[in-house]
C-alpha cells in the first residue's frame, strides 16, 4: 500500500496552486475593470492577491495574460478528446461532446467570465491577444478534426469545421453573458444543431410586420 499522507499531498499542492491561480485572475479582472488595464500593475495585483511578484510570474508571463486568464489547467487536449470519441458519431456531435468539458469550465466560472468579457469590452487593447489565443485554438482542432477525418489539415475542410465551431462558442458565450435564463451548453448545443442543419432557415418565430 502506499503512503497515504504522501499520496495525498499532489492533491493538495494542485487545489493550492489552483486557488492561487484563481486568486490572481480575480485580483487583475477586479482591479483593472475598476481602473482600466493601463492605471494596474503587476506588483498591485500581487498584493490584491496576498503573494509576491515573483509568484506572480510563476503562473503568468504578463498581466493580460492573467486578464484573459492564462492557460486552461492540464487534462486532454481537445485532440485527445475528439480521437476518444467512437468513430461511428457524427463529427459535429463528437467535436461538441469534445468540447464539452471547457464549455462546462467556462459555465462554472460563469461570475469571473462576465467580469472578463465586460474587462475585454473595455479595454480593446486586449482584442489582438485574444485573436492570438483563438487562432492557437483553432489550429488545434483543425489538427484534431483532420486526424479524426483523415483529412490532410491543409485542406479546406477542417479549417472550416475549426473556425465554424470556434466561431459558434463566440456567439453562444456573447449570447450567455446577456441572457440570465440560459446554460452555456445548452446555447452551444443548439448552434451546433444550427450547423448541422446546413444552416437551413428555421420557420419565423414571430408576426411578420405588415407593411
Amino acid at each position: 500500500m502506499g503512503n497515504t499522507a504522501t499520496d495525498a499531498a499532489p492533491g493538495r499542492r494542485d487545489r493550492k496552486k489552483r486557488q492561487t491561480r484563481d486568486a490572481l485572475v480575480a485580483a487583475a479582472l477586479r482591479l483593472v475593470d475598476e481602473r482600466g488595464r493601463d492605471h494596474v500593475t503587476v506588483e498591485e495585483i500581487s498584493e490584491a492577491a496576498d503573494v509576491s511578484p515573483r509568484t506572480f510570474f510563476n503562473y503568468f508571463a504578463t498581466k493580460d495574460d492573467a486578464l484573459l486568464g492564462g492557460p486552461l489547467p492540464d487534462g486532454p487536449s481537445i485532440h485527445d478528446r475528439l480521437l476518444a470519441v467512437p468513430a461511428g458519431v457524427p463529427l459535429l456531435n463528437a467535436l461538441f461532446e469534445a468540447m464539452q468539458p471547457d464549455i462546462e469550465q467556462i459555465q462554472a466560472e460563469r461570475d469571473v467570465w462576465l467580469l472578463r468579457l465586460r474587462v475585454i469590452k473595455s479595454n480593446p487593447s486586449l482584442l489582438p491577444l485574444l485573436v492570438a489565443r483563438g487562432e492557437c485554438a483553432e489550429e488545434e482542432t483543425v489538427a484534431a478534426v483532420a486526424a479524426r477525418t483523415g483529412i490532410a489539415p491543409d485542406s479546406l475542410f477542417p479549417q472550416l469545421v475549426a473556425t465554424t465551431a470556434g466561431a459558434a462558442l463566440r456567439t453562444s458565450m456573447m449570447r450567455w453573458a446577456t441572457d440570465d435564463n440560459r446554460d452555456l451548453l445548452d446555447l452551444v448545443r443548439e448552434a451546433f444543431v444550427i450547423l448541422g442543419s446546413g444552416l437551413t432557415e428555421p420557420a419565423p418565430t414571430h408576426e411578420e410586420v405588415t407593411r
